[in-house]
């Protein structure tokens, strides 16, 4: 496992409910209220993150790859002690989870991503490393309107308005290094052929939700575990679980059912976590 900074104490707000928990992780320049308009339609315990860099978490100076994120997630479920979670990410919180299920595989007992942020292709790859040119010269205005195409035109201009608040307040060095970390830096796993491989490690069930077919249909070509499954939410935008809640709430935990007696921990040596003290509500 690679990371490059050590763990950091997140925020977090934990959510009453039964069954097994779910952790709920949002995506790039978000935060942990993303998944608000979800809040109402959980059975399940619910615990939600502000990811290193994002809301009020901390900000170090660097450690922001999926692999970062990951040690911090792993942190706070050792200090929470949910047992294996459900884990759900959202866009860069689903590379989160991802590196969280394979680094931490003891601490997952099903995934959950959303408009994943990794399988960019050939056209991506070219693209990207000039867009973090363009960041790092345009700050938060370049990632404003990324916001701006993530959602259908003329539709959920409250949630599009919130989104773009929420970038103008992010560090626009934080914001290149995420992307650093999930597409440029050397371990990282969002470009396909490094996609395919990181994914071959995952050894738990995982649900894929997506706003494009073309998105799904590579999630279903990666290798998967029994119980996994790809879904399309079509005319939808990329916040798909902010666009519709209740909806996705609905299909995890329909899915998740049948995963109730799946997750003890399995019989692998844990790795060592921090005892940093909760800055959560």
């Amino acid at each position: 496992m690679t990371t490059t900074s050590p763990p950091v104490a997140l925020h977090h707000t934990d959510h009453p409910g039964t069954g097994p928990a779910l952790l709920l992780v949002h995506g790039w320049g978000g935060d942990g209220d993303d998944w608000a308009p979800t809040l109402p339609y959980w059975r399940h315990r619910v615990i939600v993150p502000d990811l290193r860099g994002h809301g009020r978490s901390p900000k170090p100076p660097s450690g922001y790859g999926p692999r970062d994120f990951a040690a911090d997630l792993a942190d706070l479920l050792g200090r929470l002690d949910p047992g294996p979670v459900i884990a759900v990410g959202h866009s860069m919180g689903a590379q989160a989870v991802t590196a969280l299920a394979v680094e931490h595989p003891h601490l997952v007992r099903a995934l959950v991503v959303v408009d994943s942020a990794y399988g960019a292709d050939e056209s991506e790859a070219v693209r990207i490393p000039r867009e973090q040119e363009e960041l790092r010269r345009e700050g938060a205005e370049w990632a404003a309107r990324f916001v701006d195409s993530a959602f259908r035109p003329g539709a959920h201009d409250q949630l599009r308005d919130r989104q773009r608040t929420l970038m103008a307040a992010m560090d626009p060095e934080v914001l290149a290094q995420c992307r650093d970390g999930m597409y440029l830096a050397p371990d990282a796993f969002g470009l396909r052929p490094a996609t395919r491989a990181y994914l071959a490690h995952r050894d738990c069930p995982v649900l894929g939700v997506y706003a494009s077919t073309v998105a799904a249909d590579f999630e279903r070509g990666t290798p998967t575990q029994p119980g996994s499954r790809v879904e399309v939410f079509e005319d939808c935008g990329h916040y798909l679980h902010e666009e519709r809640p209740r909806q996705l709430a609905s299909l995890v935990q329909e899915w998740a059912a049948p995963l109730q007696g799946r997750g003890e921990l399995r019989d692998q040596p844990q790795r060592t976590r921090g005892s940093h003290s909760s800055s959560g509500s």
